[in-house]
């Protein structure tokens, strides 16, 4: 396993070509549209371009370099990264309030992710109507749309291999076409002083709302921590500075060109204005596969946030592929074609980019402050000093505040439809989890040790047909000497159920995102026998491989004989079957419960409806599994007043 995962871990060309093609897209892409933004209607002046640039600076050094690149990778799980990684480090400080934090910010990166492929397409083939004014752009548009979550099937480390050559493409575009017209205005790097990003925000009239079109040059920074495990830490560091680089001088290349035009106001994209007319069609070319490529960014962190929310019991099962052998590497169907088609209701609803800048962003900002509050508990817990800690969490709320305040004004603007499905995906995810606390909080266990003589009886016992060589129960009891009590009911009094071995696995979900561990116990010889499966939250639980791997092993060792008891069988060595159980607790009629209860229970069994099987989850060959319903009694609602007469 540690030879596979080594390439994450070292600078290679292919490596850090990957790197570019997977995790620069959303903010790579943002010079199409973030001056645009700013510039808007408003007719141009030196305080306006300069304070603006200025903004960008700052913000891409503080926001992104700082916080994102120096701090918050550093903060990573095993290798793996995003906002439930972060929380999966921070959780044992017993904070209960923390799951919200992270329940809120998975919720706001995927919401944000219906804007994101949306608009960074949509400015790119917007610029063809310079050359074209007629031509309908949503055709084009949608059907780029639908090629990108076509080939996501395919694996990241493809797609960032196809897409990393034309990334490299992009950002040497940007830096020549910036570099070009800086030196003809080299005075615009007098932007780097913060002085002229406080006149704009104070000053300038309405000046502070404009840091909502500023804000647009970092929304890619929380890709970079979510698509951590995709690429490592070590390509992201070297890639980054090539990155920033280059958008930073197209930044001032674009500003150095804006101030020809003092005075007046613009109706062309200020990026398209640094290309000379010859190369307009091809930079058009060249932006439009940039901006597909940008997509990606958070298609694939969109995979590894709903990967790690399921293995966190945050959210309903979903079927989960993994394209290639390379650790990190997911791609979930499901969530693909979700964002598909809500992506493709984004451009009919707001039809252009310049309508989508009006939500795009806000729900981000969101994201960022929950990532700064778990950074700041993760900070903590790793012994930093607490003057620091607190600096560094003052440094960055506030700088979120005020991005979050810039933007709320864009809720009206179509805001709300980020918001809005935000606070659908939080509330899906906190009734998953709130329903799990409620239902495990209930359920009855009972002493393994207590029932091993029955069971060693009812093995014997001839009198019972007997139901499989090798029963095989999947349990949710943490401790190795604990059971259900539903287990027993259904092994002993349901239909009691006569085989030769008993197994009782179980299976720990870890902290550690890549943990693969077992342990077995032997409580009576070749009779009862408990296994614990120790598994990270981004291991997929292929309980029937695993499984099988570990009786073999327990064979190889003398440890267990899996012979058939069949007489006929037995002296022919045939191995015998194996049958799985799987108890599916379902809500009982018999309950007293609160409003709130009866709400999180009869949400969780609606949601369930949409979630895989627990016996497709486990991995579990369905022609060996017997799925039995058994009544949960959460509260029961008490004994009747019955009167005998």
């Amino acid at each position: 396993m540690v030879a596979r995962h080594d390439p994450l871990n070292k600078i290679t060309f292919g490596g850090l070509l990957v790197t570019l093609g997977i995790i620069y897209g959303d903010i790579g892409t943002s010079p199409l549209y973030v001056m645009n933004a700013i510039i808007g209607d408003r007719v141009i002046s030196p305080e306006l371009v300069l304070g603006g640039i200025s903004c960008i600076f700052w913000t891409l050094t503080l926001q992104t370099t700082f916080k994102y690149v120096f701090l918050t990778l550093r903060a990573d799980n095993k290798g793996e990264g995003g906002i439930f990684s972060l929380y999966a480090l921070v959780r044992k400080t017993k904070v209960k309030w923390l799951v919200f934090a992270a329940i809120l910010g998975g919720s706001a990166l995927l919401a944000d992710g219906l804007i994101t492929p949306a608009i960074s397409v949509s400015s790119a083939v917007e610029g063809i109507q310079i050359l074209h004014p007629d031509l309908p752009t949503i055709p084009i548009i949608i059907s780029i749309i639908f090629f990108l979550f076509f080939i996501q099937q395919f694996g990241s480390n493809f797609v960032g291999k196809s897409f990393g050559p034309i990334m490299l493409l992009w950002f040497s575009m940007l830096f020549i076409l910036g570099f070009h017209q800086l030196m003809q205005n080299p005075s615009v790097l007098k932007a780097v002083n913060p002085y002229y990003a406080y006149q704009l925000l104070v000053n300038y009239p309405e000046g502070f709302w404009i840091l909502g079109a500023v804000f647009l040059c970092t929304t890619g920074a929380e890709a970079l921590y979510s698509d951590l495990g995709h690429v490592g830490r070590k390509n992201i560091y070297v890639t980054w500075t090539m990155v920033k680089f280059c958008l930073l001088i197209n930044y001032f290349g674009q500003g150095a060109n804006l101030l020809k035009f003092e005075g007046k106001t613009i109706d062309v994209n200020p990026f398209y204005q640094l290309m000379p007319e010859w190369f307009l069609l091809i930079g058009i070319i060249i932006s439009t596969t940039a901006a597909v490529v940008a997509s990606q960014a958070l298609i694939s962190g969109a995979f590894t946030v709903v990967n790690e929310a399921m293995r966190l019991n945050f959210g309903p099962k979903l079927k989960v592929v993994y394209p290639t052998d390379l650790r990190g590497q997911v791609y979930i169907p499901t969530v693909n074609w979700v964002l598909c088609i809500g992506c493709i209701g984004v451009i009919l609803f707001f039809q252009h980019s310049s309508n989508m800048e009006g939500a795009y962003g806000l729900a981000i900002i969101i994201n960022m402050m929950m990532t700064t509050i778990l950074l700041s508990f993760y900070l903590y817990l790793k012994r930093y000093p607490l003057p620091l800690v607190t600096l560094t969490f003052l440094l960055f709320i506030v700088i979120e505040i005020a991005f979050l305040v810039a933007n709320s004004i864009k809720f009206e603007h179509g805001g709300y439809v980020t918001m809005i499905l935000a606070m659908f995906l939080f509330v899906t995810m906190y009734v998953w989890y709130a329903a799990r606390k409620i239902r495990n909080q209930f359920v009855d266990f009972v002493k393994v040790k207590d029932f091993l003589e029955i069971l060693t009886n009812l093995s014997k016992d001839e009198s019972i047909p007997k139901y499989a060589t090798n029963l095989v129960y999947l349990t949710s009891a943490n401790r190795r000497d604990e059971i259900e009590s539903k287990v027993m009911y259904s092994l002993l009094q349901k239909f009691p159920k006569r085989a030769d071995i008993y197994w009782f696995v179980h299976v720990d979900v870890l902290d550690e995102p890549y943990t693969m561990e077992y342990k077995v116990e032997e409580m009576v010889n070749d009779k009862v026998i408990h296994i614990d499966f120790r598994l990270g939250f981004r291991i997929e639980p292929r309980i029937n491989q695993m499984f099988r791997q570990v009786v073999e092993e327990l064979v190889k060792n003398n440890e267990v004989d899996i012979t058939s008891r069949y007489t006929s069988l037995k002296e022919k060595n045939v191995i015998g079957d194996f049958r799985f159980v799987v108890i599916e607790k379902t809500l009982s009629y018999d309950n007293k419960l609160t409003f709130y209860e009866k709400f999180v229970l009869n949400a969780y069994d609606f949601l369930k409806m949409l979630s895989l099987p627990e016996s497709k989850a486990f991995g579990l060959d369905t022609s060996s599994v017997t799925v039995e319903n058994v009544p949960l009694v959460v509260k029961p609602s008490g004994k009747f007043k019955l009167k005998r007469i």
